[in-house]
This record gives structure tokens, sequence and C-alpha cells, in this order.
């Protein structure tokens, strides 16, 4: 081991961090932070009220430090941050490979980046790289591009071209792959029990074309894989973090970890622990604070780090190597920064354009009449996941009741949904809007009740279309950012 003083041990171990923080301004530990050594931030849905707040917030940081990487959580579609409060102007993977034209998709991705860039924003966590394999995930479904190995590699590789145009760095996740798990990994952690060839035929091959595309990082899972590692998850495997992505792959941009804070590892091994495992194992980056993090949480994993290095647990070259990928991460990012033109190319309405293409419609059972006057939207709300966030509003009710003046709308959940939602139509026509139907009996038992009592209801799937289609008319949209909601009004009206 070199010998290091400990002001530089520090400084390394808080380059390392990509924290989280409260507020929608700068907090003093955070801009002091800054002067000591952080060279990243991570926001989230509670640091965003307004794009001008979130520019506003971000030249305040790089006031502090101008070479800064500040990351969010913007997949579009159903997860989004920048958007969290109102539903996202984008629609998220899977209607993008629904509609498989990858220059949309390229396209969809470098106007994201555009709004990023102009907010300060230089880091994305996205795309998601994971093959749905598994139609009964509780954490991916409709975040992937698709169940097909060669579709989902396309559009990830186009995803990435396209954001990393604007000089926003791209970090695909989840590696090795979180698709065929049927476990959110925000509470346990999963295993993927598949065979080697599954795995570099189906999983890697995405992560392989991202990387070919120029992905600047790659997010770790907390999944374990024992055919890869059978004692330790991704997050925290050698193996898979440095033999695999590393040396098989051929990777060599920064890798940063999944929330550490989610209960895959924290749960298990600790925070301080965890975080001390990631950097051993090859991670460059840590994400933590999805949930919340203070000055206190930073102190102490800075700690931990440094303590680590200073027992032999942690090579000390390895928190050097982690600590300059995070710095030329940075360096690429100022020198990509750009400031767009007039016009530049820009597409403000291809977030919608897309929407409308991702929409599919089937008519079942007999003809029914169009839908001309107001409606009951009763939409089966099910519990969202910690990634998507149950903040942001989904659903067609405020675009129906745009439409058709007189509209009104409920939301329900449980065993007897479907009955309240029947009498709360009061016999007017239905507009029944569920999410992954397939994943939820009870969501089935409501259309069943509301179907047999109305077969002029109408059908809005605005998860994972796994369920036949059902209703006079079925609209599958494939996603349920804001766009998708509005498309699907649309056609709802039009019939």
């Amino acid at each position: 081991m070199t010998t290091s003083t400990t002001g530089t041990l520090t400084r390394d171990a808080l380059a390392v961090l990509q924290p989280g923080f409260a507020g929608t301004t700068a907090p003093d530990w955070v801009r002091r932070r800054l002067s000591e050594g952080l060279a990243s931030v991570a926001l989230f849905g509670r640091n965003v009220a307004t794009a001008e707040q979130v520019a506003a917030l971000t030249a305040q940081l790089r006031a502090e430090r101008d070479d800064l990487l500040v990351a969010i959580d913007e997949e579009s579609g159903d997860v989004t941050r920048l958007e969290v409060r109102t539903g996202s102007s984008f629609p998220g993977n899977h209607a993008l490979g629904a509609v498989d034209d990858t220059a949309l998709t390229r396209g969809v991705a470098r106007e994201l980046g555009r709004r990023l860039a102009e907010c300060g924003v230089n880091f994305n966590w996205a795309p998601s790289a994971d093959v749905n394999a598994n139609p009964d995930n509780p954490v991916i479904g409709v975040r992937s591009f698709g169940s097909e190995t060669d579709l989902v590699a396309r559009h990830t590789a186009a995803w990435v071209e396209g954001l990393q145009s604007t000089g926003v760095a791209a970090c695909t996740k989840h590696f090795p792959g979180h698709g065929d798990t049927s476990v959110d990994s925000h509470h346990a952690v999963p295993h993927i029990d598949l065979d080697t060839t599954t795995l570099h035929e189906r999983e890697l091959q995405p992560f392989r074309a991202a990387i070919e595309a120029g992905t600047r990082a790659v997010m770790s899972a907390h999944i374990r894989v024992p055919v890869l590692d059978p004692d330790r998850p991704a997050t925290l495997s050698r193996r898979i973090l440095t033999d695999l992505l590393r040396g098989e792959l051929g990777y060599q941009g920064l890798i940063v970890t999944d929330g550490m804070e989610m209960r895959a590892v924290s749960g298990t091994y600790g925070l301080e622990h965890g975080v001390v495992l990631a950097i051993a194992a090859g991670a460059d980056a840590i994400c933590v604070g999805g949930g919340l993090c203070d000055e206190g949480t930073v102190q102490s994993l800075t700690d931990a780090l440094v303590a680590a290095v200073r027992s032999g647990e942690l090579p000390e070259e390895r928190l050097v190597d982690a600590a300059a990928r995070v710095r030329a991460l940075a360096d690429w990012t100022a020198g990509a920064r750009r400031s767009p033109g007039p016009g530049d190319g820009r597409e403000p309405e291809i977030g919608l354009t897309a929407a409308r293409r991702a929409v599919t419609v089937t008519r079942t059972g007999p003809a029914a009449p169009p839908v001309t006057g107001p409606v009951y939207v009763a939409t089966f709300h099910p519990a969202a996941n910690i990634a998507v966030g149950d903040e942001t509003p989904w659903g067609v009710g405020p675009e129906l009741e745009r439409l058709l003046p007189g509209t009104a709308t409920g939301s329900f959940t449980g065993p007897d949904a479907g009955a309240r939602a029947l009498e709360a139509a009061a016999g007017r026509r239905v507009v029944a809007v569920v999410r992954d139907e397939h994943r939820h009996a009870w969501m089935r038992t409501a259309l069943d009740t509301l179907l047999a009592a109305g077969p002029d209801t109408v059908v809005v799937e605005m998860g994972v279309p796994q369920s036949a289609p059902r209703g006079a008319l079925y609209v599958a949209t494939h996603g349920a950012a804001r766009v998708c909601g509005v498309a699907a009004a649309e056609v709802v009206v039009a019939g």
C-alpha cells in the first residue's frame, strides 16, 4: 500500500460518493463537501419543483465546483424525476420498443438530453437495458424495451447515442440484467437462476450493444447470479464487475452502483460495509440517498472507506482508480457541454408523437357505440414500486375530463374494487384503466365485474399488455407516462 495522507484518502473517498440531499436549494453541508472533494451529487424528485429551479440549483452547486457531476434517475416514461409531479413528456422504453423505430428512440433520448442539459444535469442513470424475460417482474416491466434480446439491444444503443449527443452521460443499467427476476431488489436480493449460455445470449447482449455505442457509465444490479458468483450480488462481486464487465466485455468507463440503501445490500451487509465491498469489487461510484441522505451518512461512508484502506481491506490503488474514473467522466461532460443555438434541431413534440405511435387498439366482442359523451373513468391502482414512486400521476382521467366535459373519475384497489367502481359509475359508461393486469388477480376480478355489467366498457392497459385484450375497445399504451395518457384518451374519444 502506498502512503497517502489522510487528506488525500478523504478526497478520493468523497469523490466516489454520489449522494442525494433534501431540498430545492443547495444545503450548506453539500457545498462544503464539494470544496473538500465531493465530485458528484444526485437529484431526486424531492429536489425538483420546476426546470428553472433545477437550473438555479445546479448553478448554485457549480459555483462551488465547476466540474461537478449532477446525476438524476430520469428514464422518462414511468420513472421520471424532472417531471415527478406531472408525469413525463416522453414515453418510456416499452413504448419505444413497441414502435421499434431506432431513429425515434434516438430522437426521444436526444430531446430528453437537451432538457436535462439545460437544467445543468450531465449524468443520467438510464437507460434500462434489461430484457423483460419474466412477465411477473415487479420492478422492471415497462422500463424495459421488451422481451426480445435483439430489440432491447438495438434500442439501448440508440438511446445511449441520442442522450450522449447532448453532452449528458448515459448510464446503462442494471448489469448483468434485472429482467428475469420476480423479486424487487429495493426489498430483498433477487436470484437469477440461468445457465451461462442464456446469460451471454440474452442478458448481456444489450450491455455489449451499449458498450459498443459508447455508454459512459454502467450501473450494477443488486442481484445474485449463481452461475457467475454463488455468494455475492453483482454490486459486490469482483467476478461480475471486474472479471466479466471489465475483463470479458472490455468495458473501460465508469461503474456506478444502484442505490446502496436498497435492502438487497444495506439489509444484508450494512451500508458502510456494503460500500467498501462495492468499491473493492470494481465499482467506481456509489449511488446513495434515494431514500434520504444527510451529512452524517456522507461522513460515515467516507470514514468507512478511509478505514478500509488503512486496514488493508480495500487496496488504496482501487480507491484511487475509482476516484480517477469519476473525475474522468466529469472531464468528458465538461468537454461535451454545449449551448444549443436557436432551434438546434429541437423536437418539443417528439414525446407525444412517440406515445401516439406506441398505442395499439383491439376491438373485441360485439360492436359498441363510440364514446361521445361524459364517461366514468375507473382507475385500478396497484401499489407502485419504489423506482416509479407513488407521487407521479398517471392515467387517462384528466385528459378525458378535458375532452369530454362532465366526465368523472375514481381510483380503486383491492378485492372489491370492481364492485365499488360499478357503484361509483352509477350507470354511466365506464373507461377502466389498468396497469399490469396480468400481475394482479384483484384487477382481473375488477374487470370481470365491470365487463359483466357493461359490455361496452373501454379498457386501457398502461402497463405491459400481457393479458388477453378485452372490452368493447382495448387500448394498450405500453407505459403510463403523461403523454401515454394523452394518446390513449385521444383514441378513446376517436373510437
